[in-house]
């Protein structure tokens, strides 16, 4: 059985060794070059206190590759149950041959046991050292990336290396999809429906609550603002631009952002936040040019905040144990409904 069983995944199996043989090949032929100069720029820019710039400018260059690599992370496991899971036992079931394997001495049990087991352990593997290599080039990158794509992000956070758990979950309800519907399309077409909405649903409902996010008040500057501009259309308001960030918590996620004026009241949510100060002398003064550090300062001393509830950096780990237990569990749940059905509705 698993012979038969890998004889009819070793071709499938062959192409993705080549793939990652080839991005294997292309990230070691580029990491080391990339990490010499990310390590240069930091010498020099410790010199001067300008690494703040230089790490704009580095991730800047690099951005594109950043987010290719990271989106071949996370659409490996879509492609993997798309063309391995969905097919592996639907096929079967859609031709008939099952009936033909069953009736040679392999029980059911075992028959579903070696199709789950197998491929199962060849995508983990596949989709682990994919992600070890990418997390390893990716380092000098995930040093410096904006706030927005620091690791807690949900694009990074799912594509940097993590327990093995999680991946065998994507595997595993595609073949679930295969033995109900028992049709190759439906199933593939199915199995990438339920890879969408747990790519969706997991950042989006249920990361932002595995622990209870911090709520905290700063003081604004460099860190948590892009800058500040006097608005003469609207009377020569100042506009502050808020960054998705927060002081002294470098790669933190926020969840959400505001500024809130002395006696605690929102002003305004999203990137662009009006504040309602004189602007017809003093540091914020359209006449004076005002000078980003001069403006916050004034502000700040008139009581005004940045208000963020953000999940801090310190629980990359955590959460990522947190969801491999979740998958974990569906996982086992998913294969006991593999077995019950396999057993009970199958013939």
């Amino acid at each position: 059985m698993i012979w038969l069983t890998w004889r009819q995944l070793r071709g499938s199996a062959a192409m993705m060794a080549a793939l990652l043989v080839l991005l294997a090949v292309v990230l070691a032929v580029t990491g080391p070059d990339l990490a010499s100069r990310y390590a240069a720029g930091i010498a020099a820019c410790t010199q001067d206190d300008t690494c703040g710039r230089f790490y704009d400018r580095f991730f800047s260059g690099h951005e594109f590759s950043f987010m290719a690599l990271s989106l071949v992370v996370l659409v490996l496991p879509a492609l993997v149950g798309l063309f391995w899971g969905a097919p592996l036992i639907t096929r079967e079931l859609e031709a008939g041959t099952h009936l033909l394997v069953w009736n040679q001495s392999v029980t059911r049990r075992r028959w579903l046991a070696v199709k789950l087991a197998l491929p199962g352990l060849v995508a983990v593997a596949a989709a682990g050292l994919c992600g070890l290599a990418v997390t390893w080039w990716s380092g000098p990158l995930d040093k410096s990336a904006s706030e927005n794509l620091a690791l807690m992000a949900p694009l990074v956070f799912g594509a940097r290396h993590r327990p093995d758990g999680v991946r065998r979950l994507r595997l595993r309800p595609r073949r679930d999809q295969g033995m109900v519907v028992r049709h190759t399309l439906p199933a593939m077409a199915l199995t990438l429906a339920v890879f969408a909405a747990v790519q969706l649903a997991m950042p989006l409902l249920v990361r932002p609550h595995l622990m209870p996010a911090v709520t905290s008040t700063f003081e604004l500057g460099q860190a948590n603002m892009e800058g500040i501009g006097i608005n003469q259309d609207r009377g020569g308001v100042v506009e502050i631009h808020l960054r998705s960030a927060v002081p002294g918590h470098g790669g933190a996620w926020v969840l959400s952002g505001s500024l809130v004026d002395p006696a605690g009241r929102t002003l305004g949510d999203g990137a662009e936040v009006t504040v309602p100060i004189s602007t017809t002398s003093g540091p914020c003064a359209p006449s004076g040019s005002p000078v980003m550090d001069a403006c916050a300062a004034e502000i700040n001393r008139l009581g005004y905040r940045q208000k963020a509830t953000y999940q801090p950096l310190e629980r990359f780990w955590p959460f990522q144990w947190i969801e491999t237990g979740i998958y974990a569990f569906l996982t086992l749940g998913l294969t006991w409904l593999s077995f019950w059905w396999i057993r009970r509705r199958l013939s």
